[in-house]
């Protein structure tokens, strides 16, 4: 089918969908339409660029003044940072389950220090903020359906420390990939025919939810965006300060690559023009190059710096409409369906004077898994005022920290606490893998290289007190000696 029979035959289908909601359910109904209407022009753009190759001779690392050494950055004296903080919004991306960790609610209330969640960790850091410059900045945080109602239970209990703001992401239908026609054929349509588009549907969702007009209202002019599960995305003082001092639109955090980070999308320049490149973009026959390193030296964490003004300005005038789409296969009851995503970084290209401000690496620090937990929980870290501060004796020795590789016995958050009676000393730790039924006793100590492998049927146990430094431990065994 030719590409316009496609979208007027999508278009048809989604106009039964909200012409099913019924006429008494006029905010229902309203807010079906608004999103119908987004879905559509994510699906026109799908169409129109599913077979447009990035032109790789294009492809450019980004030059010098497009990319600020966070050391050149200046900080505003304390005067300026109140007024800085006056104009500003931290906002939460908090769409994502915790289905990759084995749970079944909302990530952000997964534990992940000293019996502190995502959420609790990031409230405290802006109530010490506000209380440390006598200022009021809102917490926003951006749900799905799939995490709103929970998360409104649980922010009551903060109503004291921080104002805090909510809105939901827009609700699409997942289409079939034989016909192209969307699941749903109602607006009450199961669960599984919506999902929510990825944290790129931040500007419409925010812009359609009517809060970004009233927060503008208030005189705010900054939002900080960044991932609930980047325990090291917190305020920075001095990147906010070059954003208003600049005629930066969009500022976007990125870091100098690692072994661990080959797959991140970077910042290139594209036809003079600062625009995110992400693997899914990259020719097959150019993956290798993407992951090189030496050519591509940073990526992006995903902590974004942005105009509201600008936001209400582009989105207003459709000039987003086009934003490079992630496609997502799925399978849904048996069959092939595609779900159609945008990555909040990608809109860089669309706002003026945009740029990357290369920011030191513990600035990112997400909890991806229970190996990210397992790092985050461990000695590496204390607390303070919310956040995480690595330990001085890790930091003066060692550049980064380690890598980290646990099974599948260790992937669901509560088989992983199980299997650690404490976590162990990892001090001088450079790489762990474990493999199978393996558990391990209280004030354990790793140094150096470790691999410990428990083959299929054995077991594993690592004693309390035990010292690992550069072993491979495989087999079925106890190790007694300390």
């Amino acid at each position: 089918m030719e590409t316009p029979r496609v979208i007027d035959a999508v278009s048809r289908h989604l106009r039964k969908v909200v012409e099913s909601c019924p006429t008494d359910l006029r905010e229902q109904k309203k807010t079906l339409d608004v999103e119908m209407e987004g879905f559509k022009d994510l699906f026109k753009t799908y169409q129109e660029t599913k077979n447009t190759v990035i032109d790789w001779s294009k492809i450019k690392p980004p030059p010098e003044n497009m990319v600020v050494p966070y050391a050149d950055l200046k900080q505003p004296d304390s005067q300026k940072t109140r007024d800085l903080l006056d104009k500003l919004v931290v906002i939460k991306l908090n769409g994502g389950l915790g289905t990759t960790m084995g749970c079944t609610g909302p990530k952000s209330v997964i534990e992940v220090h000293r019996d502190q969640t995502f959420l609790d960790l990031t409230v405290q850091q802006i109530e010490h903020l506000n209380k440390e410059y006598n200022s009021n900045v809102p917490l926003v945080l951006m749900n799905s359906f799939n995490t709103h109602e929970e998360t409104q239970k649980i922010i009551e209990k903060y109503q004291n420390e921080v104002v805090i703001h909510t809105f939901n992401q827009s609700c699409y239908p997942r289409f079939y990939k034989e016909s192209n026609l969307p699941m749903p054929n109602d607006y009450q349509a199961k669960k599984s025919s919506w999902y929510p588009p990825g944290h790129g549907d931040i500007y419409f969702a925010f812009y359609n939810s009517g809060l970004l007009n009233t927060l503008l209202k208030e005189g705010r002019q900054y939002a900080f965006i960044s991932n609930i599960d980047n325990l090291g995305a917190t305020v920075d003082l001095n990147i906010l300060h070059h954003m208003d001092t600049s005629s930066c639109e969009f500022i976007m955090e990125v870091t100098d690559k690692t072994r661990a980070d080959v797959k991140g999308g970077t910042l290139i320049d594209y036809e003079g023009k600062a625009k995110l490149l992400e693997i899914a973009q990259v020719p097959s026959s150019k993956v290798e190059e993407f992951k090189s390193i030496k050519k591509f030296k940073i990526f992006n964490t995903n902590n974004l710096w942005v105009s509201m003004k600008a936001i209400d300005r582009l989105v207003s005038s459709g000039s987003m409409k086009d934003m490079d789409v992630i496609v997502n296969p799925k399978n849904v009851d048996g069959k092939a369906v595609i779900q159609l995503e945008r990555a909040a970084g990608s809109a860089i290209q669309y706002f003026r004077g945009s740029i990357g401000v290369n920011v030191p690496r513990n600035r990112f620090l997400p909890v991806k898994s229970t190996s990210d937990l397992f790092i985050v929980q461990s000695n590496l870290y204390s607390m303070e005022k919310g956040t995480l501060v690595m330990n001085p004796k890790r930091s003066s020795t060692f550049p980064s920290v380690p890598l980290v590789k646990l099974g599948e016995e260790f992937r669901k958050v509560s088989d992983y606490m199980e299997r650690f009676r404490g976590i162990p000393d990892i001090l001088e730790l450079d790489h762990l893998t474990v493999s199978g039924d393996v558990t391990f006793g209280p004030k354990v100590v790793i140094r150096g290289t470790v691999i410990i492998v428990a083959n299929h049927g054995s077991r594993i146990d690592i004693p309390a007190g035990s010292i690992l430094e550069n072993k491979v431990v495989s087999g079925n065994l106890r190790i007694l000696d300390h």
